[in-house]
């Protein structure tokens, strides 16, 4: 059987015909790319391998193709503002994207708009699932990085903000990027600001791992595979490699520039906006504001491919290609819906009706019958009211008990009085 494919997907910001070009990683030979649009930075996402998602730059609206059909728009998602970020959760389940400085949450297989999240106080700059899909990140300008169990958010009522799981507030200025390394709630998290910092986080806890300084702003950050090397793009198109495993281990970590030189990519003349590596870790990928796509090998720190583009580079990664990417005779297994504009809950009796059926795991139902979670509770409340009836019924018994534990305490606290005068007077007692 062949290996699989890896391709890269690449976006600018001034293409005038391809919104999303694709070439094949290893060869380096162009695929049919999607037209229609311009995607903005942090814009660009594959949902559930089968269609693509693109925000499009400066305007209110996603643009979602079917991976088959490049040359022709699925649909668009409309928001109520220009998308400043875009990510879709591993299962396919779910759509993210961040507009101004919220976070709207969409279900894929009814579009209903399940929550929107207000927790950042400037606008969203950079969103990432944990690959189990069962957390998510959210980094905006305001120097903030959120933690989001989805769990929780989607259990919360329509009425209620919830709480993210952890709040990551080391960073100074503005965060940049984000990616989520493998593990699920037991992953590492990378974090890029424009302090000139990059952090590396453990998601379960929440603790500070490592901050390494730097001499330049950060604006991309990725980690390989193993998770033994985070590479690190600069404001000045320099990429740095930090390794995770260095000796000794040091929380706080400044980059030497002179000192550690071999461990410096160099060739883009502009900002490095975006980073991938390839999944046998021996490739680098970045994009950059000098409108060129660059492929490194890693080891040798070389340039083996330059891409050039129309326009600054938004989006730039590695994946592997999906069968219906490859196959124009391909079809979604199950057709995308149309994606709700209003919260899910605040729309007209009519409007909910004509959605289908709709399943929101943890919320409590509307209709009059008990949820699994209200059952549960009941039962438990059940389980609580009987102990104590239990406790109350045996009350004699107790009471029987606790004298006779308070006598035997009272008879142990003259034994050790008694032992302890007779040893006070063995050792003051004086020598013949």
């Amino acid at each position: 059987m062949a290996a699989p494919m890896e391709v890269a997907l690449v976006s600018d910001a001034a293409g005038p015909l391809c919104n999303c070009s694709v070439w094949e990683l290893h060869s380096g030979s162009a695929l049919p790319g999607y037209r229609g649009g311009n995607t903005g930075p942090r814009g660009l996402a594959l949902l559930g391998g089968e269609h693509l998602l693109g925000a499009q730059l400066g305007k209110s609206y996603i643009n979602v193709w079917e991976l088959q059909r490049k040359d022709q728009l699925q649909q668009k998602i409309i928001c109520p503002g220009p998308v400043t970020c875009l990510t879709a959760s591993p299962n396919g389940l779910y759509i993210l994207a961040g507009v101004a400085e919220s976070i709207y949450l969409w279900e894929v297989s009814n579009g209903n708009l399940l929550a929107i999240l207000n927790r950042h106080y400037q606008d969203l700059t950079c969103l990432c699932f944990t690959d189990d899909s069962s957390h998510f990140l959210s980094g905006a300008k305001d120097c903030l990085a959120l933690v989001w169990n989805l769990y929780s958010v989607l259990q919360a009522e329509p009425s209620q903000i919830p709480d993210p799981r952890h709040v990551w507030s080391r960073h100074s200025l503005p965060i940049t990027d984000m990616c989520c390394g493998f593990g699920g709630p037991l992953a590492r998290a990378a974090t890029a600001s424009l302090d000139q910092t990059a952090k590396l986080w453990e998601v379960s806890s929440g603790e500070l791992l490592l901050s390494v300084l730097f001499d330049v702003g950060i604006m991309a950050v990725t980690l390989d595979l193993s998770e033994y090397h985070m590479f690190c793009g600069g404001m000045d198109g320099s990429i740095f490699q930090v390794d995770l495993c260095a000796w000794p281990v040091q929380r706080d970590r400044t980059f030497q520039t002179e000192r550690e030189n071999g461990k410096i990519f160099k060739g883009h003349r502009n900002q490095v906006t975006c980073l991938s590596v390839s999944t046998d870790g021996s490739l680098l990928l970045s994009g950059s504001h000098d409108e060129t796509v660059r492929l490194w090998d890693i080891q040798s720190k070389q340039c083996l491919k330059t891409m050039n583009h129309k326009g600054p580079v938004t989006n730039a990664f590695i994946v592997l290609a999906p069968a219906n990417m490859l196959n124009p005779d391909g079809k979604p297994s199950v057709p995308l819906p149309k994606f709700s504009k209003h919260l899910y809950g605040t729309e007209s009796t009519d409007e909910q009706s004509s959605e289908g059926v709709t399943l929101r795991l943890g919320l409590h139902q509307q209709e009059s019958g008990e949820s699994y979670l209200e059952k549960a509770e009941k039962m438990y409340s059940q389980m609580c009211s009987t102990r104590e009836k239990n406790l109350m019924g045996d009350q004699e018994h107790l009471t029987i008990q606790v004298s006779e534990l308070e006598e035997e305490v009272s008879t142990l606290r003259k034994i050790n009085k008694n032992l302890f005068d007779f040893s006070a007077r063995i050792i003051t007692k004086p020598a013949k």
